[in-house]
């Protein structure tokens, strides 16, 4: 079972939404859509119900062509971010109610929604009413609504969204056993990087209704394919600065250089742009190859166990997330260092030229 996206593209009132598409997501995997809002989770996953129909291309479900069938007729089940459960039934009511729909007998009603109850640790509550749940309960109620009927594709557009922060936890460590249960197709929409590598599987990266990369998510992660994938795949996005590449020597942004080791040393000589991550920047020298930049300060967050430090680089505009509690006065001037290990190198034309070492090694030893 697969199910295929084949040059697929959307455009409403003569305007773009989903640029030439394909995709092909296969039967009992997990994939996540990964995107800021507007860049096109929604509008790809309505396409893929088939609630929106394609300007261009086609849809292929389990080798048939369903571009032009109706959403109930496909066997699609869809969570959005709401609440969406019938208040005046009982949970188990909320569970039956597909199968109902569908017509089918009461004891195979029964049998299914106790087992799917089961999986979503909803037993107990199989008699109150919605209202009657916390926040989680509610959703996985959603969510067992949505799996009882046996679809071959769920789709879940940021379902945990509205939840705080201790339910989104909860369920975000519960989804990959459901979906492991289930045998499913799963989509999973999500604007957070951190979800992503949570959940696993495949990612699919968007930006401006374009799939940017596709592929196991580690990878993406550790290899984004260009600047725009480095950017929707970092939390906060990835910084940059300039970078020449002169024989063995790597300059940055004007004064700080580094040897051009590794992957770096069969770069052809030239303008490069380098990418980092938030969290590799360091306030206090760890590594004897780490490179010093003197950057002025502008605002620090801090979050508890954690500070964010938005700095300036010669007019490059830095986020910094460094350990502990770091109450800097605005304005100053501070040092910050960063290891080349963790540098990735673009081309003239955004795509990667280099990953960064760290994230080969890393690579290599999850192989």
């Amino acid at each position: 079972m697969a199910l295929e996206l084949q040059g697929v593209t959307r455009m409403v009132g003569g305007r773009i939404h989903i640029h030439p598409t394909t995709l092909t997501l296969q039967r009992g995997t997990m994939n996540v859509l990964l995107g800021p809002t507007l860049s096109g989770k929604t509008s790809l996953m309505r396409l893929m119900a088939g609630l929106d129909a394609p300007t261009t291309g086609r849809i292929i479900w389990e080798g048939k062509d369903v571009t032009g069938m109706r959403v109930q007729d496909r066997g699609v089940a869809m969570v959005y971010q709401q609440f969406i459960n019938y208040p005046g039934m009982t949970v188990y009511d909320n569970i039956a109610s597909p199968l109902r729909l569908l017509g089918r007998d009461k004891a195979e009603i029964d049998r299914k929604v106790r087992e799917t109850a089961e999986m979503m640790r909803l037993t107990p509550m199989l008699s109150r009413k919605p209202l009657e749940l916390s926040g989680g309960q509610q959703q996985r109620c959603a969510l067992a609504r949505a799996l009882v009927k046996g679809a071959g594709l769920v789709l879940l557009d940021e379902p945990l969204a509205n939840l705080d922060y201790k339910l989104r936890e909860e369920l975000r460590v519960e989804i990959p056993r459901i979906f492991e249960a289930s045998g499913a197709i799963f989509v999973y929409a999500t604007t957070e990087p951190e979800e992503a590598l949570l959940l696993g599987g495949h990612t699919a990266t968007l930006w401006e209704g374009r799939v940017t990369q596709f592929g196991p998510t580690p990878h993406v992660y550790r290899q984004p394919a260009d600047l725009v994938t480095a950017r929707v795949f970092s939390d906060p996005p990835m910084n940059f600065m300039p970078c020449t590449k002169a024989g063995h020597r790597l300059q940055f942004g004007g004064l700080a250089h580094a040897p051009a080791e590794g992957a770096f040393a069969a770069l052809p000589d030239g303008r490069y742009t380098a990418g980092f991550r938030a969290n590799h920047l360091e306030l206090n020298r760890h590594s004897g190859t780490a490179v010093q930049f003197r950057c002025t300060l502008g605002v620090t967050e801090i979050t508890g166990s954690e500070t964010f430090l938005h700095l300036d680089h010669g007019g490059d505009r830095w986020v910094g997330l460094v350990h502990g509690v770091h109450d800097l006065p605005a304005g100053e001037e501070v040092t910050v260092w960063l290891d080349p290990a963790h540098v990735y190198l673009f081309d003239a034309e955004g795509r990667l030229a280099a990953p960064a070492s760290y994230a080969v090694q890393d690579m290599k030893g999850a192989a």
